[in-house]
């Protein structure tokens, strides 16, 4: 592995990117280079995570280190908390989409909410 690429590794999955060869890479993919010649490149999340909302939703599943149906309740409310706190909730119809991800209805989603501001 170059030292780039591990240098970079917590940013790519951050964002959900990933490095391929550099003799493998793709129109749109970025190349990295590393003292002059091509190192590594970058394959920026595809349409499936471009989203602000997946994105953060995420996140939240690598920092919980599952996805958010598989929460136990208690790791659901904290995952709401978490999405809270980086304005998931200020988009539109993501109340929704937090619902689906968590495989519990909006109505939970809502309480869950309101119960972290109270």
């Amino acid at each position: 592995m170059h030292p780039l690429t591990s240098a970079i590794q917590p940013l790519l999955s951050h964002i959900g990117a990933t490095t391929v060869p550099v003799e493998e890479r793709e129109p749109g993919d970025v190349l990295l280079y590393w003292e002059g010649s091509p190192a590594v490149a970058v394959r920026l999340p595809g349409e499936e995570l471009t989203s602000a909302l997946d994105r953060v939703i995420a996140q939240v599943e690598s920092e919980l280190g599952a996805k958010l149906s598989d929460l136990s309740r208690a790791d659901k409310q904290r995952a709401v908390r978490l999405l809270e706190e980086r304005g998931a909730f200020t988009l539109r119809k993501s109340a929704e989409s937090v619902a689906k991800a968590l495989g519990v209805s909006r109505f939970t989603v809502y309480n869950y909410l309101n119960r972290e501001r109270s």
